[in-house]
């Protein structure tokens, strides 16, 4: 039952963490899914490091999870800025 709730909590932290960061991303659910489950493991870390480690699910967690894939996002972008190529005028 936890995988579900990872699941759910990853897809919502990444659709909001695409709605709060301005811009178009070309992923589909699978990506945000991704981004949302990358976002949580970061936002876990970052509250493991502050708090000391509390194991059980809290609305702070959420908004970590949310936070932490908003920083994904960001490092995503970047990392796919610097991968194309520019273009140039015909």
């Amino acid at each position: 039952m936890n995988i579900i709730w990872w699941l759910i909590i990853g897809l919502l932290a990444g659709a909001l963490a695409r709605l709060l960061v301005p811009g178009r991303d070309p992923m589909g659910v699978l990506g945000t899914l991704t981004l949302g489950l990358i976002g949580s493991l970061i936002g876990g870390f970052l509250g493991y490091l502050l708090e000391g480690g509390e194991g059980a699910f809290s609305p702070a967690g959420l908004i970590g999870s949310i936070i932490g894939a908003v920083i994904a996002l960001i490092l995503y972008r970047a990392a796919v800025r610097r991968r194309r190529p520019l273009r140039r005028g015909l």
